[in-house]
């Protein structure tokens, strides 16, 4: 029965010469939801609503082109020999940390130019982004690929799994974790406690991003022990899991810094635009 197992085909449709592949809708979806929430959020906190919309002209090819270099980079033994490989971002190959390092920079820069609370637009994005790497990680189950070790069939019938997700764990003769879906999970569940957190918390401008940063960096550990294709520091380190560690120590830190400091003294509620300081 498992050799009749046809995987879910990448490519969503083609237009001509064109072939527009699912990782791409799906991780243009999550962009999409994002952006909205955002801009709804924006308005109840005084931001122009176009705020969004001027800092993803920006911040997206940024972030791809980031994301992609920091892949690339880690796997410069394989991209040095096949340097057309390169700009294949479709076949998957991006990572999430260098997105939001590339994202980060250019909030930073954005937010200075326009006289906006670089903490004020972080916060709104938060939920966004979270809902966004849910959503994105989709597409690598499109592409059987950010999976985890082998498995048999039954492990994955146990998980109560729905019928698609179980044949598409099965690649190349064999059954593999989904890592994909524990991550994705992971950040649904993340998402829905921002959203309780930034209307029952009382928290101050800047804690709702570090608290998004806290809870994915956690999960993104967890998970990423289990996956086989990890980028590698050494031997044994992944460097995923050692960026994770780093942003939990770095964002708890500045939460209590920020507190103790007086820095943050705006409300995450506050409709003012200023900052303080960083």
């Amino acid at each position: 029965m498992d050799q009749t197992i046809t995987p879910i085909d990448p490519i969503a449709f083609q237009l001509g010469p064109l072939q527009v592949h699912w990782y791409g809708v799906i991780i243009g979806l999550g962009i999409a939801l994002g952006l909205y929430l955002a801009i709804s959020e924006s308005k109840r906190l005084g931001l122009h609503p176009d705020t969004f919309v001027d800092l993803l002209v920006w911040a997206i090819p940024i972030a791809i082109l980031s994301a992609r270099a920091y892949y690339v980079a880690f796997e410069w033994d394989y991209y040095s020999q096949n340097p057309g490989d390169i700009i294949k971002v479709w076949n998957g190959g991006i990572a999430i940390h260098g997105a939001l390092i590339g994202s980060v920079i250019t909030a930073l820069v954005f937010a200075k130019i326009k006289g906006i609370s670089f903490w004020k637009l972080t916060d709104i994005a938060a939920p966004s982004i979270i809902l966004g790497q849910a959503i994105g990680r989709w597409g690598n189950f499109m592409n059987q690929e950010a999976h985890g070790g082998e498995v048999t069939r039954s492990f994955l019938e146990n998980l109560h799994l729905p019928q698609f997700i179980i044949d598409q764990m099965y690649i190349n003769g064999t059954y593999y974790h989904p890592t994909f879906l524990y991550e994705s999970l992971w950040n649904i569940a993340g998402f829905i406690l921002l959203l309780i957190l930034r209307r029952k918390a009382n928290l101050r401008r800047g804690e709702l991003f570090l608290s998004y940063v806290i809870w994915y960096s956690i999960g993104r550990f967890f998970v990423e022990g289990m996956r086989t294709d990890s980028l590698m520091l050494t031997e044994y380190l992944r460097i995923a899991q050692v960026i994770s560690l780093v942003l939990i120590v770095v964002a708890a830190a500045l939460i209590i810094f920020r507190r103790k400091s007086g820095l943050a003294r705006h409300a995450y509620n506050d409709k003012s635009n200023e900052e303080v300081n960083m």
